[in-house]
């Protein structure tokens, strides 16, 4: 079957990314691939349970998108590490690009890229949408901050290209992502429509910078960002459904020859705005060649039956569909051949792996500010203090509410420790201080505290109270500029089993804080 023997439903089915809600096939997904032929997919935490489940599940989607299209599916994840992972467990769930960068060794990026693909390919994922790309030059960004590998164009594209380059040559196909960058908004795209009115000279200067390098380098897949670019594009439409941005800038100007995906257009930023339907519409036209609707059938469907309508009306040019089908199935051929039988899942999660895993992790910890107390097993001094995690972004992973920093590190060194809300009222750090009144040192882990105020609050009580405070920032290490001058700072970027074991061993004193912080605090 090639593209000129395809139907316009089977064509348009080729341009379509789908996600589904359980670990196993659903009628819905079966419908929407036998009736509407789409020929992708994405998957998420919830359908993940385990390795072989997950490899059985991605061999049986391969069959039945085989069977129903002619053609194997792109299966793709968000599987950057740190915070947005989807695999299970028992495999190797990397640091994020901010801890990777923290450690100041490249070529841990590109460990982790490699280490990351080689599990995927061997569980039957062939497309990973990273790394992100994204310049993280502002603070209060809701959505990326420890997702990006630092504030500066540089960092960004040196840790970046590396992770670009582990994924390449571990077989599957890479999207870098935002562009034209999304990290100088103080808007989450999955909640509301972020504006970046910078001129087309100052995101060459910044944030194009890195994507430029990308491209350069043979970067194949480029994520579009759902962002306005008034400065560029008059018609008041994000980059994703900008011509000029799509077509004009990435296409012409940066000369990028590979293939270009929307982000998710469930998000609110198209959703809300102009409709998921539409905005697939107006990508296509814009010369993006694969959307993602992630989550409804009906909006799959929705999709599909308003792209016909539109190639049928002329609004939707067929040489227009016709590139974007030739541009997947090139790709298809090269990463999405169809499933051998006998994997081999030995690669998942192995001891190799997880010790390359560990050792980034362990030089990703960083001493910001104060002294370091060293804590001894069975320390009666001293107590841990924390919220559970919580999903902070609707990119996040999906949250292990059986694991928390204040439990785990209290087992660890058989100490005292408490569970505390993400956001304590006055009456709760009043309740919490009489309770550690007795423990001189308190180790706090810190998760997003610029939004959870709550916090900081408890921190500069016990401050008052005379208590000696190490703050561990579990999130954004942003928060750690916010502490009293005497609290002891370490930055740890991400709320992740790997990440709390190597503050353990940070405040055993069997290893060093030796990261040092790729943005800048006041």
């Amino acid at each position: 079957m090639t593209a000129l023997t395809m139907t316009v439903r089977e064509k348009i089915g080729q341009l379509i990314l789908t996600g589904f809600s359980a670990p196993e096939i659903t009628a819905d997904l079966h419908r929407l691939v036998a009736e509407y032929k789409i020929g992708n997919i994405i998957l998420f935490s919830h359908n993940v349970g385990g390795v072989e489940q997950l490899s059985r599940l991605c061999g049986e989607l391969q069959a039945m998108i085989v069977k129903e299209t002619g053609r194997p599916a792109l299966i793709s994840i968000d599987q950057e590490g740190g915070r947005v992972t989807r695999l299970p467990d028992e495999a190797t769930n990397v640091p994020g690009a901010m801890a990777i960068a923290a450690g100041g060794r490249p070529e841990h990026a590109y460990a982790a890229g490699r280490i990351t693909a080689r599990e995927l390919r061997a569980l039957g994922i062939n497309f990973n949408l990273a790394p992100v790309l994204d310049i993280n030059n502002n603070p209060h960004n809701p959505v990326i901050n420890v997702r990006s590998y630092g504030d500066t164009a540089e960092t960004v594209a040196e840790y970046g290209l590396q992770m670009l380059r582990g994924l390449r040559d571990g077989g599957v196909l890479a999207a870098v992502k935002h562009f034209p960058g999304h990290g100088d908004t103080a808007v989450d795209s999955h909640l509301g429509l972020p504006v970046i009115g910078k001129t087309l000279a100052e995101l060459e200067a910044l944030e194009l910078a890195p994507f430029r390098r990308a491209i350069e380098a043979g970067a194949e897949s480029v994520m579009t960002a759902h962002i306005l670019f008034p400065a560029l594009e008059a018609e008041r439409v994000p980059a994703t459904m900008s011509r000029t941005i799509v077509t004009g800038l990435l296409k012409n100007e940066l000369k990028f020859d590979g293939l270009i995906v929307s982000d998710c257009l469930e998000m609110d930023a198209i959703k809300k705005f102009y409709g998921t339907a539409r905005g697939a519409l107006g990508a296509l036209k814009a010369g993006v060649h694969m959307v993602f609707v992630s989550h409804t059938p009906a909006l799959v469907i929705e999709t599909v039956e308003l792209l016909e309508r539109a190639v049928q009306s002329g609004e939707l040019p067929m040489d227009v569909l016709d590139e974007a089908v030739a541009k997947v199935l090139y790709y298809k051929r090269k990463y999405a051949a169809v499933e051998r039988a006998g994997r081999d899942l030995s690669i998942v999660g192995c001891a190799a792996h997880r010790r390359s895993a560990e050792q980034m992790s362990l030089e990703s910890i960083c001493r910001v500010r104060g002294e370091l107390r060293r804590v001894e097993p069975g320390d009666p001094r001293t107590i841990f203090l924390g919220s559970y995690p919580y999903r902070s972004d609707l990119a996040s992973s999906s949250v292990n509410a059986s694991f928390s920093f204040p439990e785990t590190l209290g087992r660890m060194f058989t100490a005292a420790h408490q569970v505390i809300g993400i956001d304590p009222e006055p009456d709760e750090i009043e309740r919490i201080a009489a309770d550690v009144r007795s423990y001189p040192h308190v180790v706090i882990g810190l998760y997003n505290a610029r939004e959870n105020e709550g916090q900081l609050k408890l921190v500069r009580r016990l401050r008052e109270l005379g208590h000696q405070v190490t703050a561990v920032a579990l999130g954004r290490p942003y928060d750690l500029e916010l502490l009293p001058d005497e609290v002891c700072g370490l930055a740890a970027f991400e709320y992740t089993p790997l990440s709390v074991m190597s503050v353990a061993r940070v405040l055993d004193g069997s290893a060093e804080p030796g990261g040092r912080l790729s943005i800048a605090l006041r």
